[in-house]
């Protein structure tokens, strides 16, 4: 069958200096993303505002609501991709670890630490997760994701018989209060260096293995 002129164009994305369309719009969600990080790492939660975001990201409206519905859209997403990242780092570190429980543990406190202090702008994600609501909502979720990837990571690297309930709330508990520790370190209520958080949170999460099996 023959194609009549046009018809490859209006059925086909185009694309623009050699890019795909899908990934122009993958790169206008990474400035936004960005830019809404910049912005709440300068000047708080109150700075990142749709407009101010835009400007930042050199990008108009209709490509925000290409992404977002709003802003608290934006800012969920902004927590939930770098907790996803970060996760992925931990896990990681945690596998590559040697076979033994003080290692992996150890591993996976440094890679959490190091995820954060990597990008500094990542430290405003915990010192304003209590600034609006969104934030607030995606704080909780953050914990629980963090928690059931912990919960999941013991069970798989030391089988025990213990209740997943019961191995899914002491990973929540402190997983809630490592980050808590965290927020107040960078806040600097708290005079200590890197390694010794790191191995006082690693000692809290060995005290834990009775239960969550680490």
């Amino acid at each position: 069958m023959v194609k009549s002129p046009g018809e490859d164009t209006a059925t086909t994305p185009r694309a623009y200096g050699g890019v795909p369309s899908g990934e122009r719009r993958a790169r206008r969600r990474a400035a936004l993303l960005d830019a809404a990080l910049d912005l709440l790492a300068e000047e708080g939660s109150a700075a990142v505002t749709k407009r101010a975001v835009c400007a930042r990201a050199k990008l108009n409206d209709r490509y925000f609501y290409e992404q977002f519905t709003d802003r608290d859209a934006l800012l969920t997403t902004l927590v939930e991709e770098h907790t996803g990242a970060g996760i992925a780092t931990v896990v990681a570190a945690t596998h590559a670890a040697e076979p033994d429980t003080h290692s992996q543990v150890h591993a996976a406190a440094d890679a959490a630490l190091g995820f954060l202090l990597d990008d500094p702008r990542r430290h405003a994600l915990l010192l304003n997760a209590h600034s609006t609501e969104a934030l607030q909502r995606a704080r909780l979720t953050t914990q629980h994701a963090i928690a059931r990837a912990m919960a999941t990571v013991s069970r798989e690297l030391h089988p025990t018989p213990v209740a997943p309930l019961d191995t899914d709330m002491a990973a929540y508990v402190v997983v809630s209060g490592t980050l808590e520790l965290v927020a107040a370190w960078l806040r600097g209520e708290f005079d200590t260096t890197r390694a010794h958080l790191t191995d006082l949170i690693a000692r809290q999460l060995l005290q834990a293995e009775s239960v969550t099996g680490a």
